[in-house]
């Protein structure tokens, strides 16, 4: 048995772990400050390099907000949405994530969110739903771009309906990716009008499910919709990481 050499540790790393812990047990809270750069070499027992590399690592992480000549210590901040959105995009577009593995996270939570949606909604959700399906209508005979945006939008409303702020922002994260990596199939159609009619039919069964609380329906159609309309645009061999998700 042979172990792997590990990297050594740099003492700005050590900084920033405790520092994040005592922001996620909410010893530190939003708005509170960090004490000076003095103070933390005291208590850490490092150099003024080393502080100040920890401080600019959380800054970037969004973790503190610093301004220059502030005598008061760096301010804690909020959980930010923004900061996870940039962080999941990165993700989403690094080398090792192909296109298989993204078609395949989103088919998962379009899933997830149908599957909420039917069982969450309320009048006042369906109302915005119905709203949203109006507006593809009418797309449909003000051409692609207005289809379009009303299709994006009627996904936005159903991840919120889910209540759920994480599934909101994977959810356009992932939907964004996807769209930049694949040809999009309605700028390239040669009868864009009965594609869109098509795309428009099956938003309204996606809406008849959630109406009468079917989420497993729901979740289906959303899967193979995915499936159906970008499955093409993956290997061949690598179908099969998909197939699993239109039997659940």
């Amino acid at each position: 048995m042979r172990f792997e050499p590990v990297a050594p540790v740099r003492a700005y790393e050590r900084v920033v772990e405790q520092i994040e812990q005592a922001v996620i047990s909410g010893d530190l809270k939003p708005g509170e400050r960090l004490p000076s750069e003095r103070e933390l070499m005291t208590q850490f027992g490092v150099g003024r390099s080393t502080i100040r590399e920890a401080l600019r690592v959380l800054q970037a992480a969004e973790m503190i907000r610093s301004r220059p000549g502030d005598p008061r210590g760096p301010e804690v901040l909020a959980a930010s949405p923004a900061a996870l959105h940039r962080s999941m995009h990165r993700l989403a577009r690094a080398d090792h994530v192909g296109l298989a593995e993204l078609l395949q996270f989103r088919m998962i939570l379009d899933g997830s969110a149908h599957l909420l949606a039917a069982e969450l909604r309320t009048e006042a959700d369906l109302t915005g739903l119905d709203a949203a399906l109006e507006s593809m209508r009418e797309g449909v005979s003000r051409g692609y771009a207005e289809f379009s945006r009303a299709d994006v939008a009627f996904h936005e409303v159903i991840a919120r309906i889910s209540r759920n702020p994480l599934l909101v922002i994977s959810e356009e994260v992932v939907r964004g990716v996807v769209l930049e990596l694949i040809e999009d199939k309605l700028e390239h159609a040669s009868n864009r009008t009965s594609l869109m009619r098509a795309w428009l039919a099956h938003h309204a069964e996606v809406l008849d499910a959630i109406r009468a609380e079917d989420g497993t329906a729901a979740a289906h159609l959303a899967k193979q919709a995915l499936y159906d309309n970008y499955a093409e645009y993956v290997p061949a061999g690598q179908r099969t990481l998909l197939m699993p998700l239109l039997q659940s």
